[in-house]
């Protein structure tokens, strides 16, 4: 990826809870750190999408503000946002500002719509996608649902696919945690 802003290992750079710097011009967080007017000034946020069924804005802030109010669960259908979503940071960017991209906890939802930008606009296949993305912010973990359809759209976009869906001893699974599970037991 031709845009080096995830410098990992940098502890300076890194917040398990707040925002992380993702690309030069996206940053991926919670709720809570797109009400701190500090945190957004300091890393020049001018648009905020928040992926939660909580209207956060905060009308004292002159950033522009998109809800998409959806809920993380695994038949939520966050698809139909990719493509939107992803070309809305892609705007924000060519006029020079910075998108925040959040919801409540910047683990499932917000980090789908993460991965949907970093394929359509960097190119990358959704392994890639998912390996960068898990160095800049190590806590992300899309539901299921949301990985069935990252997979589609990696098929729509690139016409192969780079993770699938497997059993393991928890359930269905992304490839992506294959070793994570592979010494847990079932009973």
């Amino acid at each position: 990826m031709e845009d080096k802003a995830c410098p990992l290992p940098n502890i300076k750079n890194f917040s398990i809870s707040g925002l992380n710097r993702i690309t030069d011009c996206l940053y991926l967080g919670n709720a809570k750190s797109a009400k701190n007017s500090n945190l957004l000034d300091a890393h020049y946020i001018t648009c905020i999408v928040n992926i939660s069924l909580e209207n956060g804005k905060d009308n004292s802030l002159d950033i522009a503000y998109i809800h998409v109010p959806v809920s993380d669960t695994p038949d939520t259908c966050l698809s139909k946002y990719f493509e939107d979503i992803a070309d809305k940071i892609h705007s924000v960017k060519a006029k020079g500002g910075h998108t925040l991209l959040h919801c409540v906890a910047g683990v499932s939802r917000s980090p789908t719509l993460c991965l949907a930008y970093l394929m359509k606009h960097h190119g990358l296949t959704l392994l890639a996608a998912h390996d960068w993305l898990k160095r800049c912010r190590p806590i992300i973990r899309p539901n299921i649902g949301f990985w069935k359809q990252l997979i589609n759209y990696e098929i729509t976009l690139f016409g192969k696919n780079t993770v699938t869906i497997i059993d393991s001893p928890i359930g269905l699974i992304p490839t992506v945690y294959k070793n994570e599970t592979k010494n847990m037991v079932s009973f």
